[in-house]
């Protein structure tokens, strides 16, 4: 299966595809800057990557995107645009926890992929908070320990390994297991593709119409009434 994969969650821009060619699969990837950049940079990269593939957009079995949590534009970005290729080439979409994407780049970054305990995933949320939330590596399984956090860097548990980008804003704030390691690690488009398969397997592709972002923190400010309704 041709599969194309893409996140904006972050200040980094990161596409891949990937598709077998005589029997061996090869990935084609692009790095560039998110944020703001994203939404104009997205799409033309995109359709110079399936050109560098030789393949167009009909002839891929699935999109990744990065669901989140993130950057609120980030991933608005990210699933519209994934949204919009889908529903123009019947192609379904497989959401992606960009922290299970964290987890995947560090256990891939240590020996070749030795990570094989719990890694808590930490994505820098801004407003003095990270994303985080843990997960286990066995038998080629990752699986999600709890439920994505939204919390101050001092709240979290301590972990024996922390991965993500949030260390050189937070490194002192951050409770730390002795002798702990810190990977610096990104939701990496080929992170994604690494992880497609076994998602794919679980049956966790959905159509265009049925994708969204995965937000955590909703409300970004809280409304007049709501900061009224608290000083009573």
């Amino acid at each position: 299966m041709n599969l194309l994969a893409f996140d904006s969650s972050t200040e980094s821009l990161s596409i891949a595809l990937a598709r077998p060619v005589d029997g061996i699969w090869q990935v084609w990837d692009y790095v560039g800057a998110g944020g703001a950049q994203a939404s104009s940079s997205l799409i033309p990269n995109i359709f110079a990557l399936l050109r560098r593939a030789g393949i167009g957009l009909p002839q891929l079995g699935a999109i990744a995107f990065g669901q989140g949590p993130g950057s609120f534009t980030g991933l608005r970005t990210a699933c519209s645009v994934a949204q919009g290729l889908a529903f123009g080439a019947g192609i379904p979409l497989l959401p992606v926890d960009t922290l299970l994407a964290v987890a995947e780049e560090a256990r891939y970054l240590q020996s070749g992929g030795a990570l094989c305990f719990p890694v808590l995933a930490l994505l820098d949320a801004r407003m003095d908070q990270v994303y985080a939330a843990k997960y286990a590596y066995a038998a080629g399984q990752w699986t999600r320990q709890g439920e994505h956090q939204l919390v101050a860097p001092e709240d979290l548990e301590p972990s024996p390994v922390l991965a993500g980008n949030a260390f050189a804003v937070y490194a002192e704030r951050l409770a730390c297991a002795p002798g702990a390691r810190r990977i610096e690690a990104l939701p990496t488009a080929t992170a994604m593709l690494r992880l497609a398969p076994a998602l794919l397997a679980a049956g966790l592709a959905v159509a265009p119409e049925q994708a969204w972002p995965a937000y955590v923190r909703d409300k970004v400010a809280k409304t007049t009434q709501e900061r009224s309704d608290e000083k009573r």
